[in-house]
């Protein structure tokens, strides 16, 4: 598949917001639960009320009267003010403040945006589910028009990502199995609201995640002690997530990651592809068996929950939300048993291109390098360089020899363009079969003993 840049595409699906929590009770925590977040807070220096609010992602108008409870206990003093009213003023720990704090950070060193709980987060997941719009067949060629796909492989693809099952992607290596995964993210589209942290009878999940999750917000303004905002800001607003593992893979990423020095969890990876889809690539290659990896999803990919286990043994269950993709070059059948292949109902073969699909994705990546596109260079190579030795079209050639192209016209000091040689020069280079295999060294020592063994 061509790997041209993906066009703009607005979605309209909007995730509906979390509410703004007008009470501590509606945050889902205790007061105690904030009291403690606050303090280790300010443990790391002066803090204004203002920025307090900032840092815990809550309404000042609720923490005031937290801060003058810890004020009276003489946990907490004012040592100055940058504005006018409360708000405005610089607290400190006192001696026994920061005694406090340190038994708090013992507990937990989690310092960052108050978690929301569990059940908020199970609510807002079936809101985003019960949001959510099918996509069309206008939709799903939108979000592939990036890339050459087969009628047929969209008309495949098209049912599987409305009923938001597994998916299976196989065929030779090269082919775009990777992309396609990557086009059903963006054909799922739209946004939707990801937590900091869950809390979980007292224990901190961290959730949000910036390397897999691409958030949507603006520069956060100040917490304003007069206006409220439009939503909960514990959660961030962030496009449908497209996480994707390889041959990295364990189990025990597939389970909560407990911190035993900072003392709270990291959610798993599953857990935080959630709205969106997750990619298992080159599946087969993982340094975990294939059984073991289903075996640990044949209840989640049926029953759409997932059962997560803190470490001292209470489990609890969580959504699974999420589109799960495999995609391997491997026979589906040699990987797993027909009880889970059961459970994967989509398996879409990826093909080879065939003649008039490698030359579209050679014209989209000659578009892309603003190389002059050629059709006769198409033919010269398949004449020249793939019916001679047999060798099958990729998807991934055209790309990849273009590259090669590009950088030998670089080396070479000259203004990028395709020629006959130029393509035997990047072909040369980039494929390796029909090629004779070295003579053996001979040590200088044994020639003599060599040669007389071959008379």
């Amino acid at each position: 598949m061509s790997a041209a840049t993906a066009p703009a595409f607005a979605i309209p699906d909007t995730a509906p917001a979390p509410p703004v929590p007008t009470s501590i009770a509606q945050t889902g925590l205790t007061a105690d639960q904030i009291e403690q977040l606050m303090i280790k807070t300010i443990y790391g220096g002066e803090a204004t009320g203002l920025t307090i609010a900032e840092r815990l992602r809550l309404p000042y108008t609720m923490l005031e009267p937290l801060i003058e409870r810890v004020r009276a206990e003489q946990l907490v003093e004012v040592r100055g003010a940058t504005g006018s009213g409360s708000a405005g003023y610089r607290y400190a720990l006192t001696d026994a403040g920061r005694d406090r704090a340190r038994q708090y950070l013992d507990a937990s060193q989690y310092i960052g945006p108050a978690p929301v709980s569990l059940a908020s987060y199970v609510a807002q997941m079936r809101a985003l589910a019960a949001a959510r719009v099918y996509i069309d067949r206008e939709r799903l060629r939108h979000s592939f028009s990036h890339l050459v796909v087969s009628d047929p492989v969209l008309e495949q693809l098209g049912p599987a990502v409305n009923a938001g099952k597994a998916v299976f992607l196989y065929g030779p290596p090269g082919n775009g199995k990777t992309v396609i995964a990557e086009g059903l993210g963006r054909a799922l589209g739209g946004d939707m609201y990801m937590p900091h942290a869950i809390d979980v009878d007292g224990h901190t999940l961290t959730m949000f995640d910036p390397i897999n999750h691409d958030s949507l917000e603006a520069d956060a303004e100040s917490s304003s002690v007069i206006s409220i905002a439009p939503r909960d800001r514990r959660w961030v607003r962030i496009r449908r997530p497209i996480v994707m593992v390889g041959g990295e893979l364990t189990l025990d990423m597939l389970d909560l990651t407990f911190n035993p020095l900072a003392k709270f969890y990291e959610a798993p990876i599953q857990l935080k592809a959630n709205g969106g889809v997750f990619l298992v690539d080159d599946f087969g290659r993982q340094r975990i068996r294939p059984q073991e990896l289903l075996n640990r999803w044949i209840v989640p990919l049926e029953s759409r929950v997932d059962y997560l286990t803190l470490h001292t043994g209470k489990k609890f269950q969580v959504p699974f939300d999420v589109l799960i993709v495999f995609a391997t070059n491997l026979d589906p059948a040699s990987l797993a048993d027909e009880a889970f292949l059961r459970r994967i109902p989509y398996k879409i073969p990826i093909a080879d291109p065939t003649t008039d699909e490698f030359t579209r994705i050679f014209d989209l990546n000659c578009r892309r390098r603003n190389l002059r596109f050629h059709q006769v260079m198409v033919a010269y190579l398949q004449r020249r360089h793939y019916a001679p030795q047999g060798r099958p079209l990729r998807a991934c050639h055209p790309r990849d020899l273009l590259d090669q192209v590009t950088a030998l016209c670089r080396y070479r000091g000259i203004e990028p363009a395709i020629t006959r040689e130029l393509l035997d020069a990047a072909c040369a280079s980039y494929f390796v079969d029909g090629l004779q295999p070295a003579a053996p060294v001979v040590p200088r020592r044994n020639a003599a003993r060599a040669r007389m063994a071959v008379h």
